[in-house]
C-alpha cells in the first residue's frame, strides 16, 4: 500500500513536471504564432502650437495649454511584425484634422490676435515597440479540453514605442465663409522680397508613446494607445514669426492674404504695428509644433505558415 502511494506520487510529480514544461514551452514561444498583425482604429487628436489654448500666456509643449474643445477624430491603420517576445516593429498610416482658434481663449493678446486655422494631416511612420509587461492567464485547467485548448490564454501587453515619420499638412483659414489655403498666400511674407523662405507642407515627425493591448483570441486583439508627435516645423498652423508689411502683401498676394494675415480685433491697437526699429511685430513664437492622438485599435493576427519537416533519407 505504501509503495503504491509512493508510486502514485512519483507519477503525479512526473505528470505535473511534464505539464509545467509544456506550459512554459508554449507560453515562451507563443509569440512566434503572432508575428504578423494588421490593425485599424480611431480616436481623438489635438494640437499644441501658437494658436488658441487656455486663458493664459502660451506654454510650449504643455498640456496645460491644450484646448479640449478643438479635439477632432483621428483614424489609423498599420502592420506589426513581432521581432521577439518583447520587441516589435510596425508601420502606421494616420489621418487627423487639427484645429487652432485664438477666439476661444480669454488671454487678451492671443484673443486680440484672432488667428485661426485647420488642416487635414496625413502621416506615415515606422516605429519600434518594446513590451515592458506581458501577462498570460486563462483557461489552463480545463481538463476536458485538449492540451492545445488547455494552455490557450489571453495576453496582456503594456508597451512603449518610438520611431520616425513623415507627414503632409495644408493649413487653411476661413474668410467670408470660404476656406483658403494659407501657404500660397505668404501670410508672413514667405517667399516674398524681404520675407522669410517659403515653408514646405511636408515635414518630419518623431512619434513616441505607450499603449495597452489585449489578445481576445488567436486572431483578434484590441488596445488603447497614446501617440505624441514632436515635429520639425512651426508652420502646421501657418504662424511662426512676425507680421509682414501689409502694403507689400497686398501688392503681391491681394486683399484676402492681407485679411487672413492680420484679422486682429483692434483691442490692443499697436499689437500688429511695426516695432520702433522698423521690424515686424511678433505674430508667433519659434517653438516647433506638436500633435497627439488617443486611439482604440483592433488587430487581426495573420496565420503563420507551418514549416514542413524534412526527413533524413538513409
Amino acid at each position: 500500500m505504501l509503495r503504491s502511494t509512493y508510486l502514485l506520487i512519483f507519477i503525479g510529480i512526473l505528470f505535473l513536471s511534464s505539464g509545467l514544461k509544456a506550459q512554459y514551452f508554449m507560453s515562451s514561444n507563443s509569440w512566434k504564432k503572432q508575428r504578423h498583425e494588421v490593425y485599424f482604429g480611431g480616436g481623438a487628436g489635438n494640437f499644441l502650437g501658437d494658436l488658441g489654448g487656455k486663458n493664459q500666456i502660451g506654454k510650449d509643449y504643455s498640456y496645460a495649454d491644450l484646448e479640449m474643445s478643438l479635439t477632432r477624430p483621428s483614424v489609423t491603420a498599420g502592420y506589426r511584425y513581432r521581432l521577439a517576445k518583447h520587441w516589435g516593429w510596425r508601420s502606421d498610416l494616420n489621418y487627423m484634422r487639427l484645429w487652432g482658434k485664438d477666439a476661444l481663449t480669454e488671454e487678451i493678446f492671443r484673443n486680440n490676435r484672432n488667428l485661426s486655422f485647420r488642416t487635414d494631416l496625413v502621416e506615415l511612420s515606422t516605429n519600434l515597440e518594446f513590451a515592458i509587461y506581458i501577462n498570460k492567464g486563462g483557461n489552463r485547467y480545463h481538463i476536458k479540453n485538449t492540451r492545445k485548448r488547455r494552455y490557450k490564454s489571453n495576453s496582456h501587453y503594456i508597451y512603449f514605442f518610438g520611431g520616425v515619420g513623415a507627414f503632409y499638412f495644408n493649413p487653411k483659414a476661413q474668410y467670408n465663409d470660404q476656406w483658403y489655403a494659407l501657404q500660397p498666400l505668404s501670410t508672413e511674407g514667405q517667399g516674398l522680397p524681404g520675407g522669410p523662405k517659403k515653408y514646405k507642407r511636408v515635414s518630419v515627425s518623431i512619434p513616441m508613446g505607450m499603449g495597452y493591448r489585449l489578445s481576445l483570441s488567436k486572431q483578434w486583439t484590441i488596445g488603447l494607445e497614446y501617440n505624441f508627435r514632436k515635429t520639425f516645423t512651426d508652420y502646421i498652423d501657418d504662424v511662426h514669426g512676425t507680421y509682414f508689411d501689409p502694403e507689400l502683401l497686398f501688392q503681391y498676394k491681394g486683399p484676402v492674404a492681407v485679411a487672413l494675415a492680420d484679422p486682429s480685433k483692434g483691442v490692443i491697437p499697436t499689437a500688429t504695428m511695426p516695432n520702433s526699429d522698423g521690424t515686424g511685430a511678433q505674430r508667433g513664437d519659434k517653438q516647433l509644433d506638436s500633435y497627439m492622438a488617443l486611439e482604440i485599435k483592433v488587430g487581426y493576427i495573420l496565420k503563420t505558415k507551418k514549416r514542413k519537416k524534412t526527413r533524413a533519407k538513409f
